[in-house]
């Protein structure tokens, strides 16, 4: 009677997988996030500009860009077990080491300014390997109606960890100094990548806590990926690239990774040298935009799910992506233009989370049209976001000194409105097995 009722019984370790990929994800934009915050102390200490500082920040999204694609497809083959432990553990180790990027060798080589750049190139090329062998998790172990949802999850998790970075790091900095906060993010790496590495398998068919009845649940109508498409499936990168579908989801989400980096880097620094915030006060108000993209962000993976049931996968995806990037745009326009610091930050902050209200779908779609290809195409997707988030760093305060902060901040708003329009032409109902070229 006990193997009868075990077998009527569904295990859920997916949800034990997905909730250790949260982490990861807290940890990531923790680690990302930070130097913005300890920017004010590192530029005063250091001597550095604000466009020194733009160049640091573009630095991390200039690594993370060009690894994506490497990372997707070492993910593909050896597994995201093995390549998310090594990575966690560089990241972390070089997150560390920014605490003495100034005094470091590299400094003679290199000067104050390329040592801090050096390291957060390094930051950004561990990370790349995160979100396409996340994307790849979810597609193995999560069922196909949960799967903008996982995701939405996941990306949801990246808000809560940049909410809490500001008022973290301020309280480090202000108890301990701006160096310890980087050590103590380092530690907390070290800690999570254990834990992945202990609990974690790359597919539900390896794991000893996946029961028959769940695996079933996971495969659904579909099958998982690598049960649906042999070996064989796996695409070469020019095959790839000439995808109708693939080449706007790299284009979209440029503009998508420009906007979301100007929150990333500058909305901290924006609130203390443009709104005239202080320190303490920014440490706060900076938290809104990532609390907005904690909670709005499983929204729109929940509703993308349940228009997909009602409406297919191509409107499914579509219209949660059209709407909630041209809100972004609106609540953009209006943050950067009204005198009024409090309803600046409000709409902005709300712009934030309806930005990432968007971005479940983009992801999902990759797990529907990409199938055994999901980790190098969510890699090729993600290095055009995060071109995107390379330029953005680096352009808005040179955009923002000639032009001003609300003419900087309407080009990013036009960038969201471009980004969700493309998606008219995006079809996730099409895999890469239906149509190239």
């Amino acid at each position: 009677m006990k193997m009868t009722s075990a077998a009527q019984t569904s295990s859920r370790y997916r949800w034990t997988m997905l909730s250790m990929l949260l982490v990861i994800s807290m940890v990531t934009y923790i680690d990302r996030v930070n130097i913005s915050i300890a920017g004010k102390y590192i530029r005063d200490v250091y001597g550095l500009s604000p466009v020194d500082m733009g160049q640091i920040f573009s630095a991390f999204v200039f690594g993370y860009a060009l690894f994506q694609i490497p990372s997707g497809w070492l993910g593909d083959r050896v597994g995201p077990r093995r390549l998310l432990t090594f990575a966690i553990l560089w990241w972390s180790l070089f997150t560390a080491v920014t605490a003495l990027a100034g005094t470091l060798f590299t400094v003679y080589l290199l000067g104050v300014l390329g040592s801090f750049i050096l390291v957060r190139f390094l930051i950004g090329a561990g990370e790349a390997a995160a979100y396409p062998n996340f994307n790849r998790v979810i597609a193995f172990w999560m069922a196909p109606g949960e799967r903008a949802f996982a995701n939405s999850l996941v990306l949801g998790a990246s808000g809560l960890g940049a909410a809490l970075t500001p008022p973290l790091i301020v309280w480090i900095m202000e108890t301990y100094g701006w160096q310890e906060s980087f050590y103590v993010c380092g530690l907390i790496g070290l800690g999570v990548a254990v834990l992945w590495y202990r609990y974690s398998a790359n597919r539900p068919q390896d794991h000893p806590r996946v029961n028959a009845a769940e695996l079933a649940t996971i495969q659904g109508e579909e099958g998982s990926p690598d049960t649906s498409l042999p070996e064989g499936g796996r695409r070469s990168l020019g095959f790839l690239i000439r995808n109708r579908n693939i080449q706007l989801l790299i284009v979209s989400n440029f503009l998508f990774g420009y906007v979301a980096y100007i929150y990333l880097t500058w909305f901290y620094l924006y609130l203390v040298d443009v709104r005239h915030f202080s320190v303490l006060q920014s440490s706060f108000f900076g938290t809104l935009p990532f609390v907005a993209i904690t909670f709005m962000t499983p929204i729109g993976g929940i509703l993308s799910d349940r228009l997909c049931r009602h409406y297919g996968k191509r409107w499914g995806r579509r219209l949660v992506v059209i709407g909630g990037m041209s809100v972004t745009a609106l609540l953009i326009l209006i943050g950067g233009a009204v005198e009024d610091a409090y309803l600046a930050i409000f709409s902005l902050s709300l712009g934030a989370g309806f930005l990432y209200f968007s971005l479940s779908p983009y992801w999902a779609t990759i797990i529907d049209i990409a199938r055994e290809n999901t980790g190098v195409v969510s890699g090729m997707m993600n290095t055009g976001g995060n071109i995107g988030g390379t330029i953005s760093p680096t352009l808005t305060p040179y955009l923002a000194s000639f032009l001003g902060w609300s003419w900087a901040l309407n080009i990013a708003a036009l960038a969201a409105l471009l980004g969700g329009l493309l998606w008219f032409f995006i079809d996730a109902d099409t895999t890469i097995e239906q149509s190239s070229g």
